[in-house]
């Protein structure tokens, strides 16, 4: 009983930075409705640029986090602007029947696959910034746990997940209840609506997609912080388990990324311990699939409704 709570303890901190992964692709997603591919490779660029700062200029860890979400929100706005700037969806609505395609919007399409060719780009550029497999960054890990009882824990992981719980609280708060935050939500769910109402639709994205990133590079200098160091996996790790936390927590929800994200790194910690670290990742990609295919299932059930009506 004493091993189960303590796996379940260790999976539930590990929701921490699997949380704030997948609310910057969640605001992305909630914003312009659309799948940045290229999330993670993104942070991965920013964060060798931070190793780099760090280093080789001896930039100290304040600035190093700084230039980290800087680095992030510029690449982020590059792929904004590459990828998306052809998709405004103020328009969509009053010109699917030239862009649909056997039911598949092809600007959609379109974005996709140009955020997954930037998700090699960006790779590539990282790896030639810095070649080696193993990059220094700030080190801010706890060396000491703390004990409650018979249970033990990292004081570091403790504090990123109070840190991204209260920041998924306010973010939810400030969509909800700020002029710039229900001018997001009203071009996410209508558009068309919000640009005859006025409304500056490419201003609002861009708001959004420069927040989401700054977002992903502020996780991104707190996960790498406490490894205190970066691989050229990590891009793929971001966007696996921001993906995957998002999609739990329904893609979309702010609020419920956080549950998404306690769902998978609980379920990690428990198949780790029955399986080792292969059944670990089995058990995210088994995750994956089943959100994709829960959303699909959704998505289909909301299209036919639709088309009764």
């Amino acid at each position: 009983m004493f091993d189960f709570l303590q796996r379940t303890l260790d999976g539930l901190l590990e929701a921490g930075p699997y949380a704030v992964m997948g609310l910057g692709l969640t605001l992305s997603f909630a914003v312009l409705r659309r799948l940045n591919l290229a999330y993670g490779a993104g942070a991965l660029l920013a964060a060798y640029i931070g190793s780099w700062l760090h280093t080789r200029l001896g930039v100290p860890v304040l600035g190093v986090w700084v230039g980290v979400i800087v680095s992030t929100v510029i690449i982020g706005m590059y792929v904004e602007f590459v990828c998306f700037s052809n998709t405004n969806n103020a328009f969509q609505s009053m010109q699917r029947s030239r862009t649909v395609i056997a039911g598949v919007d092809e600007r959609e399409v379109t974005a996709l696959a140009a955020s997954f060719a930037l998700w090699m780009q960006l790779e590539q550029l990282a790896v030639n910034l810095q070649p080696n497999h193993l990059h220094p960054f700030p080190d801010l890990a706890s060396t000491g746990v703390w004990a409650i009882g018979s249970l033990t824990l990292r004081p570091d992981r403790l504090t990123v997940f109070i840190l991204t719980a209260v920041m998924v609280m306010l973010l939810a708060l400030w969509l909800e209840r700020s002029a710039v935050g229900l001018g997001l939500r009203a071009v996410a769910d209508e558009p068309a609506a919000a640009h005859l109402c006025g409304m500056k639709v490419s201003n609002l994205h861009r708001i959004g997609f420069a927040l989401s990133c700054a977002i992903c590079g502020l996780a991104s200098c707190a996960v790498l912080s406490i490894d205190g160091q970066v691989t050229p996996m990590f891009g793929m790790w971001v966007l696996l388990k921001g993906l995957t936390a998002a999609l739990l927590g329904g893609l979309g929800s702010i609020r419920g990324v956080l549950w998404g994200a306690a769902v998978l790194g609980i379920t990690e910690s428990h198949a780790q311990a029955a399986w080792g670290a292969i059944g670990r990742d089995a058990a995210t990609w088994t995750l994956l699939l089943l959100a994709l295919l829960f959303q699909a299932r959704k998505s289909k059930t909301l299209s036919l409704g639709m088309s009764h009506e």
